[in-house]
């Protein structure tokens, strides 16, 4: 039964109908779950094609992570290794643990097929509710979420659609007040290095830092995209600026710019005499830095905390909540990496 002929009422799909779609039998279709290594390759692809047509999602009462029907949220985000994440997921669990909640926290690398195996795994748990950084605007894995009717809030993403919550600050301003600084200090060639343009906050940020070179009548922007937003990647990058190194460097967050930083201490050139640097996040632990970063702040706690009181009003209140969709303005803080 293809899946636009279920019905409202037929959402619980069960492994027989997974098995009838796919032309095994409903033994083949647990191990093809449960023991892959034991299915023909062919065969696990038609199971999991007919899975993904039927919108299947396998009971997880027997999964550990159970907490219990309604006193549990997911929370999915981007990465889990970085600060930021970590400041915001804080936000989110003191109000979770304000209201006895409890909190499956996903991280999903920014990578899209582990995004959807997480959001099956949160609609299994029968979660009350979801909090998602999404990893590409598209967000067809949140599909099946409205489906089985779960209260969705988009964090550090600004919502598409007028029936959903969002919490998230304006990046594109945040790009912009980091390259007008950079240009007020004496900036005339200036580089920018983030992370993949599919993600709806590097995209912003590097918006905000063109209009800034538009409104100056400046030249073009200098850009290394990297594949991830960590201090590695940043290292990378700054190897690559250093045969033409430029007067100022803007870096999408702060953990790319102790990398760039990093790398350009080791080869003696002075931060700010030689170049200007600024981050973006305003994590905590820039401050203790070899050169303190300038960087531009978001709210980052009150992000969290806001997210998830507006997603448990939703939970709690379905008949009287009113969707919002909010907006927070950065703010530039200037440390020692770009001060005179």
């Amino acid at each position: 039964m293809p899946r636009s002929e279920l019905g409202p009422r037929d959402r619980a799909v069960g492994i027989k109908q997974v098995a009838q779609l796919a032309g095994v039998s409903p033994g083949t279709v647990s191990n093809a779950l449960n023991k892959p290594e034991r299915v023909a390759p062919d065969t696990r692809a038609r199971v999991h094609q007919a899975i993904k047509e039927l919108g299947f999602v396998r009971n997880g009462s027997a999964s550990s992570l159970r907490v219990g029907h309604g006193r549990a949220i997911g929370l999915m985000m981007l990465d889990l290794g970085n600060p930021f994440f970590t400041e915001m997921a804080r936000g989110v669990e003191d109000v979770m643990s304000e209201r006895e909640y409890a909190v499956i926290l996903c991280g999903s690398a920014s990578q899209e097929q582990r995004e959807e195996r997480n959001m099956r795994m949160l609609a299994a748990q029968q979660v009350r509710g979801v909090l998602v950084t999404p990893v590409t605007d598209d967000r067809e894995s949140l599909a099946l979420l409205r489906e089985r009717n779960i209260p969705t809030v988009m964090l550090d993403h600004a919502a598409t659609r007028t029936d959903q919550c969002s919490v998230t600050v304006d990046d594109v301003t945040g790009g912009r007040l980091a390259v007008s600084h950079l240009l007020e200090r004496g900036a005339r060639n200036i580089a920018f290095v983030g992370g993949p343009l599919t993600t709806r906050q590097n995209a912003d940020r590097r918006t905000g830092a063109l209009n800034a070179l538009q409104s100056a009548g400046r030249g073009t922007l200098r850009e290394v995209i990297v594949g991830e937003m960590t201090s590695r990647a940043g290292h990378k990058a700054a190897e690559q600026l250093l045969a033409e190194l430029p007067d100022a460097i803007f870096c999408a967050n702060d953990l790319l710019a102790m990398g760039v930083l990093r790398v350009l201490l080791q080869q003696d050139i002075r931060v700010p005499d030689r170049v200007l640097l600024i981050g973006y996040d305003d994590v905590e632990y820039t401050l203790a830095s070899a050169v303190p970063l300038s960087s531009i702040r978001q709210p980052t706690y009150q992000l969290g905390r806001i997210a998830a009181e507006l997603l448990l009003d939703e939970c709690d209140h379905p008949e009287t909540h009113a969707h919002k969709q909010i907006m927070f303005q950065p703010e530039l803080v200037i440390r020692e990496s770009t001060s005179p």
